[in-house]
């Protein structure tokens, strides 16, 4: 059962594929704002899967995040999330991600609770 409190936790190691130089934010070799956002998102969604219904899933509405600080190829980041809020199937995570010299990220992602079959197959009707 979905209910404030629930908590999520992902680590993975900066590699290159990750910088702001590939994923085109930038042109630095630095863990990228878009790498950070997927990690959040991941972050957020699989805490929550094993509650959801048979057949729904979660899809990511907002994010208002900060970038703090940089960090480099070869370094762990390490995401947490919070659930604090469920309002119907809206859910609101707060964020926070870590290297191992500190905060390097914070905010908030809100992701809404969706049939997936539905969901997709309104999403590929706008194809036709």
């Amino acid at each position: 059962m979905l209910a404030a409190g629930i908590k999520g936790r992902k680590e993975m190691t900066v590699t290159s594929a990750d910088t702001a130089e590939v994923l085109k934010s930038g042109t630095l070799q630095v863990f990228a704002t878009p790498a950070m956002i997927a990690l959040i998102e991941e972050t957020a969604w699989k805490s929550v899967a094993d509650e959801l219904e048979s057949g729904c899933v979660t899809v990511g509405t907002s994010l208002n995040v900060k970038h703090l600080a940089a960090t480099p190829v070869g370094m762990k980041v390490t995401c947490e999330t919070k659930l604090v809020e469920v309002d119907g199937r809206r859910l609101v995570f707060d964020v926070a991600v870590y290297d191992e010299a500190g905060k390097v990220g914070e905010g908030t992602h809100e992701r809404f609770v969706v049939l997936a079959e539905k969901f997709q197959q309104k999403t590929d009707a706008k194809l036709s």
